[in-house]
């Protein structure tokens, strides 16, 4: 897909995705050496906009597993049709088991999952596991196998192996630790919050309306609230509504009152609402 590292930072700016050095450079070893991208990090800062632009870029179809506490083989990879095999039984009851059994085994009755929809058909994909650390320790083994050899075997119908492999990308927000095996088995890109001057630089280009000064007001106060020791510190996600937020107010200038007033956008518990409010001096940034 890419041709180099700066190709890489250049194609997904062109989507509305600014790529640091070291997302661009691992996205690009990603692509050429053909493993899987585990992007860990704070929610809501790039991690799951890094594979919709990558696809974008790729005019590659996205394929998105949503990891959750008992997502399970059925839920991921495959399961059948039962209730139109139970037609199909019906309707064919002067047949012999094995010419039914036969038929309603067979792909028509077949209800593929993001994992198999992955690996399957010559169309580019990116297949997206997003969020990873939530799923059970179990459906690890089954990311194993697939990420692996990238094949999925269906004891119906046999093995069914890539004939064009996705590009890969799961997500961790590190809310537990994930196996060493899958580990090995994929590049890491740790995804942190980005500098000053690279969350500007995405403020202005997610909200075009707000001008310079008021953009680096807004990321010197994020980054002040990020230094406090806060139970949610804002993240690149929050800062740009607030700098939606800030707009539609249409705030020329960040003061006590207007922050105060919305930094409700910012922090999503009244504990760190309360101590923002202490703590923050505006004469200070």
């Amino acid at each position: 897909m890419f041709t180099s590292v700066d190709d890489v930072s250049a194609r997904l700016a062109e989507t509305g995705y600014l790529a640091s050095p070291a997302v661009a450079t691992t996205v690009f070893l990603a692509d050429r050496l053909g493993k899987p991208l585990l992007v860990e990090g704070p929610a809501g800062v790039g991690k799951t906009e890094l594979a919709k632009a990558v696809a974008e870029v790729a005019d590659a179809r996205l394929v998105r597993l949503q990891c959750y506490e008992g997502v399970d083989e059925s839920r991921a990879l495959y399961e059948w049709n039962h209730a139109k095999q139970l037609l199909r039984i019906s309707a064919g009851r002067d047949e012999s088991w094995d010419e039914t059994r036969t038929d309603i085994f067979s792909e028509e009755f077949l209800l593929t999952r993001p994992l198999l929809t992955a690996i399957r058909g010559d169309d580019p994909k990116v297949l997206l596991i997003d969020e990873t650390d939530k799923a059970d320790v179990e459906v690890e083994g089954l990311l194993l196998e697939v990420l692996s050899d990238f094949q999925v075997t269906v004891p119906e119908l046999g093995t069914i192996t890539a004939t064009r492999r996705p590009f890969v990308v799961l997500t961790s927000n590190a809310s537990r630790e994930l196996s060493e095996a899958l580990r090995r088995r994929c590049l890491f890109l740790h995804i942190g919050f980005p500098d000053e001057e690279l969350e500007r630089r995405i403020v202005r280009l997610k909200v075009p309306g707000l001008d310079e000064a008021l953009a680096r007001s807004v990321v010197r106060v994020v980054g002040a609230l990020r230094a406090m020791d806060l139970r949610k510190v804002p993240s690149v996600a929050e800062t740009i509504d607030w700098a939606r937020t800030l707009l539609a107010l249409g705030a020329g200038t960040l003061d006590e009152t207007v922050v105060r007033a919305s930094l409700g956008v910012l922090l999503k518990h009244q504990e760190d609402v309360l101590k923002a409010s202490a703590k923050l001096d505006l004469d200070a940034l």
